[in-house]
């Protein structure tokens, strides 16, 4: 009898839900391809490889179930870009396409939530102005596609709210497998879902066995990162709390966060992303999706999460608050005191000019568009500079654009230190990253100087240690002179600086003879996880 009032259920909740809007699919193709066109012409232009994307680029040597530091599928983004040839422009085209791909997924979710073309259109033009989307989707990160496999999911909820149909839990719970298989934060979405459920009057959903299955689904998918965790003794775990411990992140207060989200997704936006949280928790059919904003931002703000850990959930109000704006907009009547004024539909047009305007003087501080001379002038112009995430970040530029300087100019150096030694030296002679930035630009840039391998046992580049032999001689980065002098007979200091770069890169490199430690024997006996 259940399964029966189930089917019932199911049938008569299909038959009163409204068709679907047409697809705007000009505006969904235009959208997307000036998504691509803009990150193809301003990525690669100024700027080099980013302190994580050379990390990646290891990973891509070392396919793995897990990393240290992240879940395994940034390594298979990484290996896709080596088999293209390992360029920066190769690197860079995945997250532009994840990016144009975001834009579709937001115009399908406007679709499904009942808007119209023109709502459609907004939405796909907010996600494409937006300046956090912009600068995420600049670099090859996991942080790229998360919004991608969270949007999927939204998709799938917003279609089994006008529809009933439970039989789609299955596809979350696929997307939601991938999406713990890209960033582990997924469980916090995934927890954040579920409490909205819980929350409504879907937590009937729980009756069924559809979502359960989904579940088990998602599980299955994540379980190899699981498994490598738990063999790994959850590396995952220690590396976050050394994070909280040694206070790396800035932490901000509850106005504090709100204001960095407002000013990250752009002020213009913020009467659009809250007049799509407002109409989700007011209309009973979506409520369930503006809670999962609520629980999941109060979550991230109690955790003392980074400011763009919210990111990926945005593009849904984005597509509340453009169906908000459409259907405003169509009322073309206005009485005010027994007057009524007509609204033209010129104001259709107003809105996006609006928005592009207001939008425009951030694009260059968020993509890689300006040299860094000219950025610097631009945002002194503007009075405007992002606010830091890290506590000891120091550099002219902010942090994501900093650490795309001076990778290829020490990758040189030490080539020049290595290669000025005599043969017989050089084969007792290694290379010690101090991390994985500087191990990932000798080991991208080094063989065509005849480098060997570079170690380090920062992040996951300790299990890919000890180098196979015991080196007389190592080519030293970011060790302090102490460390130097406790550790070599003799040394000889080279300096290293990069104007735009990280200041912490910005200190000598030392050519330590004489090691007085065996250095597979140390390995083993400590790490560097933060």
């Amino acid at each position: 009898m259940d399964v029966a009032n189930t089917a019932s259920d199911q049938l008569n909740q299909k038959r009163v839900s409204p068709p679907l809007p047409p697809l705007a699919l000009r505006a969904l193709i235009g959208l997307c391809a000036a998504k691509l066109l803009m990150h193809i012409f301003t990525s690669v232009r100024h700027y080099g490889y980013f302190r994580d994307e050379l990390y990646y680029l290891d990973m891509a040597r070392h396919l793995d179930w897990g990393y240290v530091d992240c879940a395994p599928l940034i390594a298979v983004y990484a290996k896709i870009a080596l088999w293209m040839g390992g360029s920066l422009a190769a690197l860079r085209i995945l997250p532009a396409l994840a990016g144009a791909a975001l834009i579709a997924l937001t115009i399908l979710i406007v679709r499904e939530l009942g808007g119209g073309r023109y709502a459609q259109f907004l939405a796909g033009l907010f996600v494409l102005l937006c300046p956090a989307v912009l600068s995420i989707d600049s670099l090859l990160t996991m942080n790229a596609f998360e919004p991608l496999f969270w949007m999927g999911c939204i998709l799938i909820v917003a279609r089994i709210l006008r529809t009933g149909d439970s039989r789609l839990w299955l596809w979350f719970g696929l997307l939601a497998g991938l999406g713990l298989e890209n960033k582990h934060s997924t469980l916090s979405f995934g927890f954040a879902v579920t409490v909205a459920l819980l929350l409504t009057q879907h937590r009937r959903e729980f009756a069924k066995k559809w979502i359960w299955i989904a579940g088990a689904i998602a599980l299955a998918i994540f379980l190899p990162n699981l498994i490598w965790q738990i063999r790994h003794h959850f590396p995952t775990i220690e590396d976050l709390e050394n994070v909280r411990r040694e206070g790396k992140n800035v932490v901000l207060g509850p106005l504090a966060f709100v204001k960095e989200q407002i000013l990250d997704m752009h002020p213009i936006l913020f009467p659009v992303w809250l007049a799509g949280l407002v109409w989700f928790l007011h209309d009973r059919r979506w409520r369930v999706l503006g809670l999962t904003f609520v629980v999941f931002f109060v979550l991230m703000e109690v955790a003392h999460a980074k400011s763009y850990y919210v990111f990926p959930i945005y593009p849904m109000l984005f597509a509340g608050g453009a169906v908000v704006i459409e259907r405003w907009l169509a009322i073309r009547f206005v009485i005010i005191q027994h007057w009524v004024i007509n609204i033209p539909v010129w104001t259709r047009a107003a809105v996006v000019v609006i928005l592009v305007l207001a939008s425009l003087p951030f694009v260059p501080m968020v993509t890689w568009m300006l040299p860094p001379e000219r950025l610097l002038a631009y945002q002194n112009a503007i009075g405007f500079k992002p606010a830091k995430m890290e506590v000891h970040h120091e550099s002219l530029l902010i942090q994501p654009i900093a650490d795309q300087f001076g990778w290829p100019e020490m990758a040189h150096e030490v080539a020049a230190i290595y290669n000025s030694l005599p043969p017989e030296d050089r084969a007792q002679t290694g290379i010690w990253a101090g991390n994985y930035g500087e191990a990932g630009a000798i080991n991208l840039w080094g063989p065509q100087y005849g480098l060997p391998t570079a170690y380090s046992r920062h992040q996951n580049h300790w299990y890919w240690g000890p180098p196979p032999q015991v080196y007389k001689n190592l080519i030293v980065i970011q060790w302090s002179l102490d460390d130097v002098r406790d550790n070599c007979t003799s040394f000889q200091p080279f300096e290293h600086y990069q104007r735009f770069g990280m200041a912490e890169e910005n200190q000598p490199m030392y050519l330590c003879r004489g090691v007085k430690f065996d250095i597979q024997k140390i390995w083993w006996h400590s790490h560097h996880w933060n």
